[in-house]
């Protein structure tokens, strides 16, 4: 296997980590807000990012990616998840993998390992995006006002994602179950996006789950 060095992003000598929306002091509207609100927003902070590349039809590929993540690779405008991680397709050559924080250098060698020689790319990512979770009965109307894509049921089920335009930018939304929406932000729109998700729940209420 060709050699190839895997350094650790992360800080580990003592440097502070900090969160898309750190300066929001999310912990500190916890609790607060309209009482049984209809939207409930969630940062999911400070996860591994990491880009794979390789070739889907490739059944050593498939199955290698399996072996590393028991995770199956998903197939178009969908992500797959089990406790720990996700791993969303993002092109025909290309997919997303979410790891816990902390664990991205591990999850790339342990990827590398099983797909020995072939032509892959893995890249950390990290730094430059985050996830924010939105779950309750109204994030459905939330996401008809910020963008044109048709977020029915019927067209969006639990389980698929797609990059899309958002309040005039873009970035993606994953359903992960009937009432739960993740929203894959760029770091530096971050700010951009939690003013317009306070905007834009405010007729139903927004409550922040630390």
């Amino acid at each position: 296997m060709t050699a190839v060095n895997v350094y650790q992003q992360r800080p580990d000598n003592g440097a502070k980590a900090e969160s898309s929306l750190h300066h929001a002091d999310l912990p500190s509207l916890v609790g607060k807000g309209r009482k049984n609100a209809g939207v409930t927003l969630r940062e999911k902070k400070l996860l591994g990012h990491l880009t794979l590349r390789g070739d889907g039809k490739d059944p050593a590929f498939s199955s290698g990616v399996f072996k590393a993540l028991g995770l199956e690779l998903p197939v178009a405008l969908t992500v797959v998840a089990n406790k720990d991680m996700s791993l969303q397709w993002l092109g025909p050559d290309e997919w997303l993998l979410i790891v816990p924080g902390g664990q991205e250098v591990a999850v790339e060698k342990k990827l590398r390992a099983a797909l020995g020689d072939l032509h892959i790319q893995i890249v950390n990512v990290s730094g430059g995006q985050s996830l924010l979770e939105l779950s309750g009965p109204n994030v459905r109307d939330v996401l008809m006002k910020s963008t044109s894509y048709d977020v029915h049921p019927n067209n969006f089920p639990v389980g698929k994602a797609v990059g899309t335009v958002f309040a005039k930018s873009q970035l993606v939304i994953r359903r992960t179950g009937d009432e739960t929406w993740e929203l894959l932000i760029r770091r530096s729109f971050a700010d951009y996006w939690w003013l317009w998700l306070q905007d834009a729940s405010a007729e139903y209420g927004l409550s922040i789950q630390a």
